[in-house]
């Protein structure tokens, strides 16, 4: 087994904890701020800064005038848009649900879209069948996002 085989999952899982937590600092923001789409753009602002300079010390290899024009111009958009709908969410919806429900049922929905990618091989993705295993550690993972709601 490879190191990486342990490696990624855990690196994974560790950057997914960042997740909760910053659900709740955005729901401060929007509470001190008074409005939760403006603290969305804040903290997309403050992403993007971030990722400059982090750009600025690490990208030497700039891609060219023709790289550039051969990634279609939608790629430029959904990407940041689908995380603006997702944190704004999270914003809106961290304090009503609380943190564990809110990411309960976010690992359910990103599960459930996931294998639909992986079956179809969408954007670009290998094959992946769905399994019987599979559509059951799903269903799984949504009765608890159910049970950590409910019980």
């Amino acid at each position: 087994m490879s190191p990486l085989t342990i490696l990624l999952p855990l690196v994974a899982l560790l950057a997914a904890t960042a997740l909760p937590v910053q659900a709740a600092l955005n729901a401060q923001l929007a509470r001190g701020v008074g409005n939760p789409i403006l603290a969305g753009a804040i903290s997309f602002a403050a992403a993007a800064i971030l990722l400059a300079g982090i750009v600025g010390l690490f990208v030497r290899d700039y891609p060219s005038a023709e790289q550039w024009s051969r990634v279609p111009l939608w790629l430029f958009v959904v990407g940041g848009a689908l995380g603006a709908v997702y944190v704004c969410a999270n914003i809106v919806l961290v304090p009503r649900l609380g943190a564990a429900t809110l990411i309960a049922f976010a690992i359910a929905g990103q599960l459930i879209a996931a294998l639909l990618l992986d079956q179809f091989g969408l954007l670009g993705l290998a094959m992946r069948e769905i399994s019987l295993g599979r559509v059951a550690g799903v269903a799984l993972v949504l009765v608890g996002a159910v049970m950590v709601r409910v019980l």
